[in-house]
């Protein structure tokens, strides 16, 4: 279980996905593109969660590096989400339909030698949020009065 504060998401405002997102003291509207319907006055949900996939790969390969107190002055993570058909997707467990695809491009600035920026790229597959993401999940819902 986790210790943390729960997030809560409510609709906000103008238009059908306008929502503001409510994480401790932080507020953060939600919504869709104009041309999908939305209001365009905050990132869709997708982005949030490419988002933090990318915070949280930034975050660790920080931490890890101070810990090794190796020269990694900055790092950027480039992120895409699509969905493809399964039978293109060589590598992957499922055979039919469409699967959700992740695209993360890093780069790492710093006089980093071969062997460290290498390690980096395995510890990025660390990250929390990439762990949850190749785990089972379990969504329980719940209807409350």
């Amino acid at each position: 279980m986790s210790n943390h504060d729960p997030v809560i998401v409510r609709d906000a405002g103008p238009g059908t996905f306008q929502t503001e997102m409510v994480a401790g003291p932080h507020h953060v509207l939600t919504d869709e593109p104009g041309p999908l319907g939305g209001t365009n006055t905050g990132p869709p949900p997708y982005d949030l969660l490419l988002g933090a996939l990318g915070s949280c790969t930034v975050m660790t390969l920080r931490v890890y590096a101070g810990r090794k107190q190796w020269p990694l002055e900055h790092v950027t993570v480039t992120l895409r989400h699509s969905k493809v058909h399964a039978d293109d997707c060589a590598e992957c467990e499922t055979r039919t339909g469409k699967i959700d695809r992740i695209e993360r491009e890093i780069v790492l600035d710093g006089n980093l030698d071969e062997e460290q920026r290498s390690r980096l790229l395995k510890i990025a597959d660390m990250c929390p949020v990439h762990r949850t993401l190749h785990s089972e999940i379990q969504v329980v819902t719940t209807l409350r009065d």
